[in-house]
């Protein structure tokens, strides 16, 4: 990997993690496109996923900083399925990042639920424990590479009839502490194995974290002007390609 190639991939990741599109299915499809790519487990895309955590932290500061003890705790309820799985299963997620078939098939299901997220009426109702958990299994469900985790959380949010606002924001929080544990679990397994360039992990972090912020504002925008269906189609036409190709 070089500088450019650690770059185009920061800025990917940093526009597909909030667009209901699934950046971990874009990564696998870019760095299976990428002669000679490697990286030890998955510490390349995680640190590429630290960047837009900070780009969520920018963006939604004034929020965090305004958090109340309840909204901490639906938080922390809503990540345990997916830290259940990240602590237990953590050599399995990573072989699904090698099967681009696998991507392709997810990818389907992304457009299909981006199709179903647009045709579902607003409401407002408040979060509660109930809805931050199924919002937290259906984050956990979107580790599979082509499910995105935007996309379904978010879904999962205004089916229980959260806002498309809240449901959003909510999405978009509850990415921190997946990711940060992400982080910390790579970087003790993998950070010190050879082939690590240190230098382009954190050109990566750099891009994903400029492109994220940017990214945030645009999902907002669409999600409010019921726009989803256009990234279903794209999801859907994406993945009947990547299963016919490969």
């Amino acid at each position: 990997m070089n500088s450019f190639w650690a770059v185009f991939l920061g800025v990917l990741q940093g526009f597909t993690e909030f667009l209901p599109v699934s950046s971990s299915g874009h990564l696998v499809i870019a760095q299976s496109l990428i002669p000679g790519f490697s990286q030890p487990g998955v510490l390349f895309d995680v640190v590429l996923h630290a960047g837009t955590l900070f780009a969520v932290v920018v963006f939604f500061r004034k929020e965090i900083l305004k958090m109340n003890t309840k909204e901490i705790t639906y938080l922390a309820i809503g990540t345990i399925p997916v830290a259940f799985l990240g602590y237990f299963f953590q050599s399995s997620i990573e072989g699904l990042f090698k099967s681009i078939r696998l991507v392709g098939a997810a990818l389907l299901i992304t457009g299909i639920v981006n199709l179903l997220t647009n045709r579902t009426k607003p409401q407002k109702k408040a979060l509660k424990v109930k809805s931050s958990f199924l919002v937290g299994l259906a984050q956990a469900f979107a580790i599979i590479p082509g499910i995105s985790r935007s996309g379904l959380t978010i879904f999962a949010g205004v089916t229980q009839g959260i806002s498309r606002k809240k449901a959003a924001q909510f999405s978009f929080l509850l990415s921190a502490p997946a990711v940060l544990g992400a982080n910390i679990l790579q970087i003790a397994t993998h950070a010190f194995e050879p082939g690590v360039e240190f230098v382009y992990y954190f050109a990566g972090f750099l891009a994903a974290f400029v492109s994220g912020i940017f990214a945030i504002g645009v999902v907002l925008k669409l999600l409010f002007s019921k726009r989803f269906n256009l990234f279903g189609y794209y999801c859907i036409l994406l993945g009947v390609l990547i299963l016919f190709l490969s």
